[in-house]
């Protein structure tokens, strides 16, 4: 029994939904899919017919890309969020909505905080105001979709909802802290320092908020799991071990080949850091 994670299916891809569906069975194992799964209620459907019943619990969180509205007659903001929430529940598919589970297996009892926190553009330099953030990253040629597709409704901004998002998290982690120790997902890094991207390095912009920084302290966190980054690596801060469990898009594979049994992460019973291993191993 093992408690496995990936992120950044994106099954709007063909190559993706093919190497999908050449997934074994896995009996006892659970599974966390941590976000940017699919662009769309329907993707996200069929990824849980698929993934299910291989599966004997599957959780979820949200990532940008989920949150997605590209068409006028689509739902928007919370309610597209609130629309995938109920396509999981179809599926008995744990998500931050609901209370968190606990892990029973090899490792030991542990809390499984599913998150959803967005982002604000605080992972931004100092000489930078927050009214110029998006500005200072399209002077490196780069802006994330979000801006056009990802509305914050009925929130102002999405700064707004991230901190309303935060605020109600943190509320969850501080009563969870108390029963065991924490398994944190979300889609999202949760600190500033594991959120680089070498290609853009200002695409940090839109890879989560400072408010999470500490989190992996404050609620005694064994692990944390995130992606969005699409470098799937294994890092330890603070004696916590950070999982980034991106799949990724098709031609960010032929770098690292590998179908998606390849790309599962060991969550629990997971590494033991020994005092010889390495602060950061990239895969």
């Amino acid at each position: 029994m093992r408690l496995l994670a990936i992120s950044d299916l994106h099954v709007r891809h063909a190559e993706n939904r093919a190497a999908l569906l050449q997934l074994p069975d896995h009996h006892d194992d659970w599974l966390i899919l941590a976000g940017d799964i699919c662009d769309t209620g329907a993707e996200l459907d069929f990824v849980l017919q698929i993934i299910t019943p291989k599966f004997a619990r599957v959780f979820w969180v949200p990532g940008n890309h989920e949150l997605w509205t590209v068409s006028e007659n689509e739902k928007r903001g919370e309610e597209k969020y609130f629309s995938l929430v109920n396509i999981c529940r179809k599926y008995h598919v744990l998500t931050p909505e609901d209370p968190f589970a606990i892990w029973p297996g090899p490792g030991g009892a542990h809390v499984l905080a599913l998150m959803f926190l967005l982002y604000d553009y605080s992972f931004r330099p100092a000489s930078v105001s927050m009214e110029k953030a998006v500005s200072w990253a399209e002077e490196s040629g780069v802006v994330c979709m979000d801006e056009f597709y990802l509305d914050p409704y009925p929130y102002p901004s999405r700064q707004a909802w991230c901190a309303a998002r935060c605020d109600l998290t943190e509320r969850k982690l501080a009563d969870a802290a108390r029963t065991a120790p924490l398994v944190m997902v979300n889609h999202f890094p949760t600190r500033r320092d594991v959120a680089a991207v070498p290609l853009y390095p200002r695409f940090t912009l839109w890879c989560g908020t400072t408010k999470s920084e500490d989190w992996h302290r404050r609620f005694n966190a064994r692990v944390v799991v995130s992606g969005h980054l699409h470098i799937p690596s294994t890092r330890w801060i603070d004696g916590v071990r950070f999982e980034e469990v991106s799949f990724g898009y098709p031609n960010q594979r032929r770098r690292r080949p590998g179908g998606v049994e390849q790309y599962l992460r060991e969550i629990l019973p997971g590494q033991i850091r020994e005092r010889n291993d390495p602060v950061s191993q990239a895969c």
